[in-house]
């Protein structure tokens, strides 16, 4: 099994900033960014130990495919691909908050439901929905964005009252994220998938408002498998997934949600490499087609030099 890439430390000529993120390192370059998809891995807002082999790559391809199948319907950041794990683009000015939008009772919303919760970010959800159930139309349940700790749900009208989006700005974004999601519910049920929920992330530059990060893959989207979906809600069966809800369940199972005083459980290399090869499905799924696995022989050397060569 080859070995993820966990990190990367590089000091580009015209560099001006880094930024680790979760999974994300970042580079800044005035008016651009480098943005390099790592092989970490988060889960309940924290990074886990060990990386995951080939996950970065599938991400930031997953990304690039779909950034470019909606950019007639917004704007976005990217300018080029020149790496499996890169993407080069523009440095926006990011909105403080999530666009999470949400066509089923799954994830977080069905466990504030489960708990008897009818309200989630200030929309209300009716009554005798069961786990996994389509909601009657998409909910946009925004979250703030943490740098650090957990994200936190907020509605509308806090997002607006706290002045951290203008009313205005708020309703295109509202307007991109449904325009979004339409446009991914399509494209997923090509592949014979349902899109159940994703996330989505905004930036400003100049007067242009931007779809920047990812768009529609597995860590920001839950996918369900349309064949056999009705049957199995019908008989009150657990949904086929596509997402890493697989890794969160598993975490659960071995006493973990990222609560205080609690420990993230060992990963072994098989764990490791049961979670690589979901990801490999993930993409074959998405995409239709298997993942063309990048060189691993070193890959924080090569991604530096194909960063360089178009820097």
């Amino acid at each position: 099994m080859v070995e993820g890439l966990h990190e990367t430390s590089y000091s580009f000529p015209g560099q001006t900033d880094f930024y680790r993120g979760k999974v994300r390192d970042v580079y800044h370059f005035n008016d651009r960014l480098v943005m390099v998809a790592t092989d970490r891995i988060s889960a309940f807002d924290v990074v886990l130990p060990r990386p995951i082999p080939f996950k970065g790559q599938v991400l930031n391809q997953i990304a690039a495919r779909n950034l470019a199948a909606t950019a007639d319907l917004v704007p976005n950041w990217v300018d080029q691909v020149p790496d499996p794990n890169v993407t080069i683009g523009h440095a926006c000015t990011p909105y403080p908050v999530e666009m999470v939008i949400r066509g089923y009772l799954a994830g977080h919303a069905w466990r504030e439901y489960r708990d008897g919760k009818r309200t989630l970010c200030g929309v209300p959800m009716p009554e005798g929905l069961k786990e996994n159930d389509r909601l009657p139309e998409p909910i946009i349940t925004p979250t703030t964005k943490a740098h650090e700790g957990h994200d936190e749900d907020i509605s509308r009208e806090e997002i607006i009252k706290q002045g951290l989006v203008s009313e205005t700005e708020y309703s295109q974004l509202e307007a991109y994220t449904r325009a979004l999601f339409a446009r991914g519910t399509e494209i997923a049920a090509e592949k014979r998938l349902i899109l159940v929920d994703t996330k989505y992330e905004f930036g400003k530059l100049g007067d242009t408002i931007y779809l920047i990060d990812e768009v529609h893959t597995p860590d920001s989207s839950r996918y369900f498998y349309a064949e056999g979906y009705e049957s199995r809600q019908a008989a009150g069966e657990k949904q086929k997934q596509l997402s890493k809800e697989f890794v969160r369940q598993w975490l659960i199972e071995n006493g973990f949600q990222g609560k205080e005083g609690q420990s993230v459980p060992e990963m072994t290399d098989a764990v490791i490499e049961s979670i690589s090869n979901r990801y490999l499905e993930l993409y074959q799924q998405v995409t239709g087609e298997p993942l063309d696995k990048a060189d691993y022989a070193n890959p924080g050397q090569r991604i530096e030099q194909n960063i360089k060569a178009v820097l």
